[in-house]
């Protein structure tokens, strides 16, 4: 878990220490829909490298915005959940999806 004394004082930059990237935003918006496998994430995101993958889905476990599930069983079955902080962010994505739409409106 992310040590609160690493995370910067600034409440924006804090936000954007944990989901600064795309792959990150993006990862959240398809666990908002539910639980996802590795290879439903690598196919809803267009352009991602498995490496980027792994190194974001463990980033964002050890920061505590999802849950790494492993299944006893060969092949391994991995789920990926977000957990309650992960949910909390979904007013942040609603927020740019509606912004993104109205650039997009005002552009046309």
């Amino acid at each position: 878990m992310t040590d609160i004394k690493n995370l910067p004082e600034c409440p924006v930059e804090t936000t954007l220490k944990l989901i600064g990237n795309k792959w990150k935003v993006l990862i959240i918006r398809d666990l908002l829909t539910g639980t996802k496998r590795f290879n439903e994430l690598m196919k809803s995101l267009d352009g991602i490298s498995q490496k980027v993958l792994t190194s974001n889905l463990r980033s964002m476990e050890n920061d505590g915005i999802i849950n790494r599930k492993v299944y006893p069983e060969v092949p391994p079955k991995v789920e990926y959940t977000l957990t309650e902080t992960g949910y909390s962010l979904q007013p942040v994505l609603h927020s740019m999806i509606i912004w993104g739409t109205e650039y997009k409106n005002n552009l046309g």
